[in-house]
């Protein structure tokens, strides 16, 4: 146990953070400016960062893009050529969560904007995020005391420079939702009630009951619904970013999208790109996540050659219900693991395993209020220990009216399966959460493409280091998308859309000409290895991890994905058909290989990141790891973009 938790037990000896030392700021590369670098600056960020498939490679800035997405169905002409099959648009935005929506309000009193979404426009990430958002509004909390917080709960990886910002911007970001609509919980003197939860030194969380992320998704698309300028595309699937490449670099020009419900590829020429696609938390198989997280705007980045950090960092969620402890079992398996919200733990929640014998006091001197890396690890050696499937979370002493007060999304779900928490323990398990890790980007959600920009949890961008603080996701989505519209507003301003260049790339193609029982063939094939892939996720690179696993893990993933794809292709498959259930097998086998591949290239012990054979902090090893685009010899289909990248 010792050794499990030592690097964050040697975190916690630290004293006060000095914000003017180097060694943070070290980590960063400043504004994430690519532009004409030479091979000699290119191994320059070696010395700075972790780099993977270094290799002949040229870096550019680039502006940033914003997503939206609109619950009216619009049909305007103007964002249509005469085929139907090609929409012309100044923004487009990828995801319809908080991120997306709200950089979509934004550009949208610039431009025309198109909101891609491939299920309908609240099923989303955000919509699922139960404890809140955290900014500092109390005048007994501090912008410095939530930076500390963050920055150790990080493992000291966080980009010191993005932390301030977030943290500084926060609360006006918050106060901007309140005048668009959004209704949190206010206590008995009238004033917000600021939730505490693991992490947090203070009570800094706003919320909306258990179900805040609803409420701020409810309120965005109501805005997102009343603006003319916004059209919103539900059940289009995002295949791939339509990409250029120059002597100045990489150009963003748009997104080829499969309408899930027409079968039909729909071309978004765009003179900026939002990625606001969420995360990836399907490679695993137990997940918070909705259906739709598998990694799409990573994967699609990736190929067309964007900078890649961090992957190695999964968050597992150390609480979310585990179906099993309750009483009466659901009928059929989860799609995605209910969510039991940090809030219960720092509301008082204490967890114990089955034996009711509380073990957190023994792995952190912060017990239940810990942050989630250790939380999540304990609870994994506790039921590796006792050969258990969950352990035990317990608010039942807490007030009956309090409790349903604070919670009762989770009571009701609780309540369906004949369990009252006013009474009872909560049966919870770890879950995959939350990518640390994602497309690089800047302060302003830049990217090293330009008119290609990232906000929310597709993005890297040095805010949760080497594991996130809880309900900063919200909040650091919201910053970025504000952050990112003028520069986008910029970039849309000097950027032209030729009409003819929508037939440059070759045209992704449905599956038609194919017979129905060869398509329902390789519809199956796909999901059950689909599930394998998970498998080999959760068994090799879970919540503790070693070298020979991870390594096993790699050779087996390559071994599935060569297996899968010589079983579509001999059936007829060809590289540039797409359908919803192939294309996310792609995605998921990319990032799968981007998780695996980090991994193995951190040799220590660090946040979210735990390893047998490396288990303790290296001062040396406090660098980001980056995967650079690389020419690799041998490409697979989830790894290179249906179509070629113009060379102009």
């Amino acid at each position: 146990m010792a050794s499990l938790l030592n690097g964050c037990a040697n975190l916690q000896t630290r004293g006060l953070l000095s914000f003017e030392k180097g060694p943070l700021q070290a980590s960063r590369i400043h504004g994430i400016s690519f532009k004409r670098l030479t091979e000699t600056e290119v191994s320059r960020f070696c010395s700075i960062s972790r780099v993977i498939g270094r290799r002949n490679h040229k870096f550019f800035q680039s502006p940033v893009t914003a997503s939206i997405y609109s619950t009216r169905t619009t049909t305007r002409a103007s964002l249509q050529d005469k085929d139907n099959d090609t929409k012309y648009v100044d923004f487009v935005v990828i995801g319809s969560g908080v991120a997306g929506l709200r950089y979509a309000l934004e550009v949208s009193k610039h431009g025309s904007v198109a909101i891609i979404t491939k299920a309908e426009p609240y099923e989303s990430n955000t919509n699922y995020a139960q404890g809140g958002v955290s900014a500092v509004l109390c005048p007994t909390d501090s912008v410095e005391s939530h930076m500390q917080d963050t920055i150790v709960a990080g493992a000291y990886l966080c980009d010191e420079e993005t932390v301030r910002v977030v943290c500084t911007e926060g609360p006006e970001r918050v106060k901007e939702l309140i005048a668009m609509g959004a209704s949190f919980d206010h206590g008995e003197d009238g004033r917000l009630h600021l939730a505490r939860e693991g992490g947090h030194s203070h009570n800094r969380i706003v919320h909306s009951a258990d179900m805040t992320g609803r409420e701020i998704e409810r309120a965005l698309l109501q805005a997102v619904d009343n603006d003319p300028n916004i059209s919103l595309f539900g059940h289009h699937f995002a295949i791939d970013l339509l990409t250029s490449q120059d002597k100045n670099g990489i150009n963003c020009h748009g997104v080829d999208v499969f309408n899930t419900e027409t079968q039909k590829i729909i071309r978004f020429i765009s003179k900026v790109t939002l990625l606001a696609s969420g995360g990836a938390g399907h490679i695993y198989p137990t997940t918070t996540n909705p259906p739709v997280a598998t990694g799409d705007g990573v994967a699609m980045a990736h190929r067309a050659h964007a900078v890649i950090s961090n992957m190695e960092f999964v968050q597992f969620h150390p609480t979310a219900l585990a179906d099993e402890g309750l009483p009466l079992k659901p009928a059929k398996r989860r799609e995605n693991a209910f969510l039991i919200t940090e809030a219960v733990r720092g509301d008082g929640g204490i967890l114990y395993n089955q034996s009711m014998q509380r073990f957190m006091p023994s792995y952190d001197e912060r017990a239940e209020l810990a942050p989630r890396d250790i939380v999540a690890r304990s609870i994994d050696d506790q039921l590796k220990k006792h050969g258990e499937k969950y352990v035990l979370l317990d608010i039942s002493h807490k007030q009956r009216e309090k409790i349903l007060a604070h919670f009762p999304n989770i009571a009701a779900e609780c309540l369906k399966y004949d369990l009252d928490i006013t009474s009872e323990p909560i049966p919870v398990v770890p879950a995959a959460h939350y990518m640390c890790g994602g497309v690089r980007a800047g302060l302003e959600g830049e990217t090293n493409i330009r008119g290609l920009y990232v906000a929310g949890e597709v993005a890297c961008t040095g805010l949760h280091g080497a594991n996130r603080l809880a309900s900063n996701s919200l909040l650091e989505a919201l910053v970025f998308a504000r952050r990112a519209v003028q520069p986008s507003i910029k970039c849309m301003e000097r950027t032209s859309i030729n009409p003819d260049c929508s037939t440059r790339w070759a045209r992704p193609v449905a599956p038609l000409i194919l017979k129905d029982n060869t398509i329902d063939k390789i519809s199956k094939r796909t999901r059950d290895i689909r599930l394998e892939l998970q498998s080999v996720m959760w068994e090799y690179v879970g919540i503790v991890r070693s070298t020979n696993r991870l390594k096993m893990a790699e050779w087996k993933i390559k071994d599935l994905e060569r297996e899968w794809e010589d079983y579509v292709f001999r059936r007829g498959w060809k590289p540039t058909m797409v359908g919803l259930e192939a294309c996310e097998m792609r995605n998921l086998f990319c990032c799968a290989r981007l998780v695996v591949e980090s991994a193995l290239s951190r040799q220590e012990s660090r946040g979210l990141h735990f390893t047998e054979d490396f288990p303790y902090l290296e001062e040396s090893e406090r660098k980001p790891t980056i995967i650079f685009p690389a020419a690799l010899p041998k490409l697979t289909w989830s790894t290179q973009q249906l179509h070629k990248q113009l060379q102009c």
